[in-house]
């Protein structure tokens, strides 16, 4: 009989169903999803690397602010909103992007807030997905808010919390798994492990056996899981949210992975690791690796590859060409939407702002 402390324990090494090299293992646990699952994947994976790319040429062009890519992590991005229902909860991060298209969200709006144009461009009601967090960990407190709200209300919604390594160095992280673990939040904490808060490495964060352990302390169940295998993904988090949605409360995923990239376009990892670190990792790319195990299966042609990449080009032409279009901001939405009904102060100021833009154009 498994005792409440092995019960929270994560495995003694990354859960994993296809190696780097594309081939299968069987797991005692985890079982491979459906064929047409991974099929589905496959596409979903090429489309987000397309739109990390492409997002990395529209922050040189100009047309967008920052951008904290997810290239080589895309799996991480996909399998987060795969496992999800249509009335479940997402709330990311600022380098979630790509899995808040995977959502449904539409490119232009999810991008509006990395071009600088407002705090979020999409509704969070319209695909359950939370405005992107770019303070470290806050948005963890909101998921479990809101996870505790549906229980509260009897629904069977589960909320999808994204994070960082570096976010579980902070406050607001320990204080998420806590509340949640005391009201049974119905809560998936998924960790994205790419080793390096910024230029800050994983070990200069934590002495812990792994992140998945730090849930112990709470009383909440950790998992690990290969952060670049997308079928060992979906059969850990799904499994996850099953739980969560069954009344056991809230699950903790750490996913290892690697951020390959810098960590915005204004960081140069050159300064703090060098290429023979990164080099490794490449052979280990999510995309590459499916493309093998499905190939080898014939679940894979040369026309499905196909129809995969002009899906994904399409979608990152209409990200060009919607954020090559100049946006002409109105100051009073500095004060049109911080209230339903305008304090007196706030008209104060709104006046005050019209007034010298009107002595500027006399």
């Amino acid at each position: 009989m498994t005792t409440v402390e092995e019960r929270l324990l994560p495995s003694a090494e990354p859960v994993q169903l296809i190696d780097q090299n594309g081939v299968r293992h069987e797991h005692p646990q985890y079982r491979l999803p459906a064929d047409e699952v991974l099929v589905d994947g496959y596409a979903q994976l090429v489309k987000g690397r397309r739109i990390n790319d492409q997002a990395g040429a529209l922050v040189r062009q100009g047309r967008l602010a920052v951008y904290p890519s997810s290239h080589g992590q895309e799996a991480c991005q996909v399998a987060a909103t795969m496992v999800l229902r249509e009335d479940d909860w997402l709330f990311p991060t600022y380098r979630d992007t790509v899995s808040i298209i995977s959502r449904g969200v539409d490119p232009i709006e999810t991008l509006t807030l990395l071009r600088g144009d407002w705090h979020s461009g999409y509704d969070p009601y319209e695909h359950k997905v939370a405005p992107q967090a770019t303070p470290l960990a806050t948005q963890l407190v909101h998921a479990v808010g809101v996870a505790h709200a549906a229980r509260l209300k009897g629904e069977d919604t589960v909320v999808m919390a994204l994070c960082g390594d570096g976010g579980t160095s902070e406050g607001d992280f320990h204080e998420a798994l806590n509340f949640a673990a005391v009201f049974k939040a119905p809560v998936v904490f998924f960790i994205q492990n790419n080793e390096y808060a910024i230029s800050v490495p994983l070990a200069r964060q934590t002495v812990a056996p792994s992140l998945a352990h730090k849930g112990i302390g709470y009383g909440v169940p950790g998992e690990r899981a290969d952060g670049n295998d997308l079928a060992g993904l979906l059969a850990v988090l799904g499994q996850a949210v099953a739980k969560a949605r069954a009344g056991e409360g809230p699950q903790l995923v750490e996913a290892h992975t690697y951020r390959v990239q810098a960590h915005t376009n204004a960081d140069d990892a050159t300064r703090y690791r060098n290429e023979a670190e990164v080099t490794p990792w490449l052979e280990r790319d999510p995309i590459k690796r499916l493309d093998a195990y499905l190939s080898e299966q014939g679940l894979l042609d040369d026309n499905a590859k196909q129809a995969a990449e002009s899906a994904a080009e399409q979608a990152a032409d209409e990200l060009r060409v919607g954020l090559m279009e100049d946006v002409s901001p109105d100051p009073a939405d500095l004060f049109r939407y911080l209230h339903t009904t305008q304090t007196s102060q706030i008209k104060e100021q709104a006046a005050f702002l019209q007034d010298e833009l009107a002595r500027e154009e006399a």
